[in-house]
């Protein structure tokens, strides 16, 4: 998160660490992360970012006031469930109300446009039997805007790295070409999950090495 803080692209930020759950599995993960629940449960998105918000259940808020979340669950070594989340503000008036703040510098010039839709965006992966179904839930998916069935199948797990680039790459423009040589752009060596039947439809590839 260092390339964030230094490019001005974090106004608040917490520190993730790593604990164990069993005697075989650890969490990477931060506090309040259990907050995260709300977001599954059926409020309007308003409520569930001022939850959020106010709980500082994120590891960085943007200085648009969007939320940045990444956990991931480890067993015997090898990655078993990973949530990457970013919840946009749903107030950017309150930014439009300072223009010559934000829209003076290009960082900010990006995320406060008034024709902006903020929702949140989320990849998952989870590889527990029972959990995953074939073409109806992919292990690793792309969600969007709380739809309860957007899955858009991923080709595999998505490293922290990679997101936060996903994240400034799509939505502040301005801000990677900013901080792009700053970033660790560390491509981890996840094995692909797609299904031979998930590839013949729409799907997200992601890096690979």
């Amino acid at each position: 998160m260092g390339c964030l803080v230094e490019s001005s692209l974090a106004s608040d930020q917490k520190y993730v660490f790593e604990r164990q759950v069993t005697a075989t599995s650890s969490e990477v993960t931060f506090n309040n992360a259990d907050q995260f629940l709300i977001a599954l449960k059926n409020h309007s998105y308003s409520y569930i970012y001022d939850i959020l918000a106010g709980e500082r259940a994120y590891i960085v808020m943007l200085p648009d006031g969007g939320l940045i979340q990444m956990q991931y669950l480890f067993e015997g070594g090898d990655l078993d469930r990973h949530r990457l989340a970013i919840f946009p503000s749903p107030y950017l008036e309150e930014f439009q109300n300072n223009p010559e703040i934000y829209l003076d510098d290009d960082v900010f010039a990006d995320v406060v446009a008034k024709n902006i839709v903020p929702f949140p965006i989320r990849f998952d992966f989870d590889s527990r039997k029972g959990v995953w179904k074939e073409l109806e839930h992919a292990q690793s998916h792309l969600s969007l805007a709380q739809y309860q069935n957007c899955r858009i199948p991923v080709s595999s797990p998505v490293g922290p790295s990679s997101f936060i680039e996903f994240i400034l790459r799509n939505f502040y423009n301005s801000a990677f070409y900013r901080c792009a040589d700053g970033l660790p752009m560390v491509i981890p060596s996840f094995n692909d999950s797609m299904l031979p039947s998930e590839e013949g439809v729409l799907h997200v590839r992601t890096p690979s090495q």
